[in-house]
């Protein structure tokens, strides 16, 4: 139980580490990939989305989405199957770009 809570915890922040260093990510305060940090258990892990990840996910513009979708460094992780498992939980499309 602690190996797979470290694991995640490990991969919470290789995520905030990888969004960081995305190019693009120093654009507009709105399009700040570090805004969707609690969605990073539930990308990574396997866990439930927050309520705070699903306000995180809808207060976030659907123009800041689809260049994560895009971004080599980004795109494995909004793309994933987890990723869209989180956007159906919060009951939002990830958008067409």
């Amino acid at each position: 139980m602690a190996a797979k809570a470290t694991l995640v915890c490990f991969m919470v922040v290789a995520l905030a580490v990888a969004l960081l260093g995305a190019p693009g990510a120093v654009e507009a305060a709105t399009c700040s990939p570090t805004q969707l940090t609690p969605c990073a258990p539930a990308i990574i892990g396997n866990a439930a989305p927050s309520a705070a990840c699903c306000g995180k996910l809808k207060a976030h513009p659907a123009s800041c989405l689809c260049k994560y979708k895009k971004d080599p460094n980004l795109q494995r992780y909004v793309n994933s199957p987890n990723g869209k498992k989180v956007f159906a939980a919060c009951k939002l499309r990830l958008p067409r770009c």
